[in-house]
């Protein structure tokens, strides 16, 4: 994976192999929006590839599964693995900016989402999406997928829909707001000198 091979910037691996699902998820903080995602839904596959790109997050992602049963197991675990790999990458969070926000949007769809890598995983989700225009990704596993990245990254996440009526536009500005969200939040602090950005010395 681009940044993995060469060592550079702050990485995270992460892997999940259950009797349903087998999930790999490699990336890179300091990257430049390059994704290699083998999924067979090309919805998630599109929401994934508007998370790195638009949070300059190198993004690998290899999952399969007992998709015969539909795309919950799955979704559910690429969250999970996607959350890991995140915090590994996020380390002791000594130097960044901790907490990000951003909105996005896309022509008549809007929204905001906040993070705060507080190691306290959290999610709040403002979201109402159809069924209509969303391939084979049923609404609500966004929300699912949204809640246990939030809980596995140890971060506080907070997703409001502000507008919008196109499904697919919906849910595809959250997750360009949650790549950019993240971008700003793991971003060097040039002011923070190496400290870690919380009063009580840790946030493990």
């Amino acid at each position: 994976m681009p940044g993995k091979a060469s060592g550079a910037g702050r990485t995270g691996s992460a892997k999940r192999n259950t009797g349903e699902t087998q999930v790999s998820v490699d990336l890179n903080l300091d990257g430049t929006g390059i994704f290699d995602i083998s999924l067979d839904n090309g919805m998630m596959k599109h929401m994934l590839s508007q998370f790195s790109k638009h949070g300059l997050v190198d993004l690998k992602v290899v999952a399969k599964g007992d998709t015969e049963v539909g795309w919950h197991h799955i979704v559910e675990d690429i969250g999970i693995v996607l959350g890991r790999a995140l915090r590994e990458a996020v380390g002791d969070a000594r130097g960044i900016v901790r907490m990000g926000h951003s909105y996005a949007p896309l022509d008549e769809a809007l929204a905001l989402t906040v993070v705060d890598f507080s190691g306290r995983g959290y999610a709040v989700i403002e979201a109402t999406i159809g069924d209509d225009d969303m391939g084979e990704l049923a609404p609500d596993l966004i929300r699912h997928f949204l809640e246990s990245l939030a809980r596995e990254a140890g971060m506080a996440l907070h997703v409001r829909l502000l507008a919008g009526e196109n499904n697919h536009h919906k849910a595809e500005v959250i997750f360009k707001s949650l790549g950019r969200a993240i971008r700003m939040a793991v971003a060097k602090d040039p002011r923070a000198t190496g400290d870690i950005p919380s009063t009580k010395g840790s946030l493990v």
